[in-house]
């Protein structure tokens, strides 16, 4: 079994504190065609190099129905660029549009089985994943992207075609609680060692 939720589970349900004040759940996003869960952070020069794109991918599908929430998941204890101030001055120096909510106890990354950040979760409708892993094939580098396995997949969900199949998660490993920050969970059998810092 691996360590990541696979394509055509339910997701995992959360309840999330997001820097608006608001509580972010499944039930919040309900209505939407499709919503993106994404495990990013602060400080990883992968969420950095791409977060260019997120912001051009969000304002293309937004009105399509196409929601997005930034979930920061590393333990900000040992990195405080991760704290929850250091979230919110990063979301308003970028003006990042999408919601962005803490998950202090790691419990909805470990959920998900997030590994990586930037990891993205596409989620249909009802909530089942139809698509795991990363955005392109090079998130640190901007303009020198090949692929577009993210917005491929929701594409297709939109049309009602076959989703392309999950990728690898390009990134920093989510820093756990308590381990060293090159950890990636021994279940996690779906792809080669990790690639990122």
């Amino acid at each position: 079994m691996s360590f990541t939720i696979t394509v055509g589970q339910q997701a995992p349900d959360f309840h999330l504190p997001g820097i608006d004040g608001r509580s972010y759940s499944q039930e919040y996003f309900k209505g939407s065609r499709a919503l993106v869960i994404l495990f990013t952070c602060n400080h990883c020069p992968y969420v950095v190099g791409s977060e260019d794109r997120m912001i051009a991918f969000y304002n293309d599908y937004n009105d399509k129905g196409v929601a997005m929430l930034a979930v920061h998941s590393n333990d900000f204890e040992t990195y405080p660029e991760d704290s929850w101030d250091n979230i919110i001055a990063r979301t308003k120096e970028k003006n990042l549009p999408w919601p962005a909510a803490q998950d202090a106890t790691q419990d909805v990354a470990k959920a998900f089985g997030a590994i990586k950040t930037p990891h993205y979760f596409l989620l249909d409708a009802d909530c089942r994943v139809v698509y795991t892993g990363r955005m392109d094939d090079n998130p640190r580098n901007p303009g020198e992207e090949t692929t577009h396995e993210l917005r491929d997949a929701v594409d297709a969900l939109l049309a009602g075609e076959t989703v392309p199949p999950s990728t690898e998660a390009i990134g920093c490993t989510v820093k756990w609680k308590g381990k060293d920050h090159h950890f990636v969970p021994t279940d996690m059998c779906d792809f080669d060692p990790p690639v990122g810092g």
